[in-house]
């Protein structure tokens, strides 16, 4: 049972992250390719350097985003596997629920 409450709140931590248009535009770049700190900072000249570090670690808690520390720099790559945890039990599911009920009125017009 602990398993599922983990898992619970790991995928709240994903949500959450996921919530934010910023956070969804800096997994974006990430997808494109990795990036240190520094480069992910000039992608959002908008926003000061504290407020993507601080969206960054929110993205690092639900586990999106990576770091690995290369002398000075910081690199950044996108961690995918906690999306597709949220695709396999989330979206999949209503995904198959709703191609099934178009598939019902589909069939009720014969």
């Amino acid at each position: 049972m602990t398993g599922s409450i983990d898992n619970g709140s790991d995928d709240d931590r994903v949500f959450k992250a996921l919530s934010s248009p910023v956070r969804r535009r800096i997994l974006d770049a990430l997808k494109a390719s990795t990036h240190t700190t520094g480069s992910l900072c000039a992608l959002f000249p908008e926003l000061d350097r504290t407020t993507v570090l601080q969206h960054l670690r929110v993205l690092e808690r639900a586990e999106l985003v990576t770091g690995r520390k290369s002398g000075r720099e910081r690199h950044l790559a996108l961690a995918p596997l906690p999306i597709k945890r949220i695709h396999d039990r989330w979206i999949s599911d209503y995904m198959h629920a709703a191609v099934h009920l178009l598939d019902d009125l589909d069939g009720d017009g014969d």
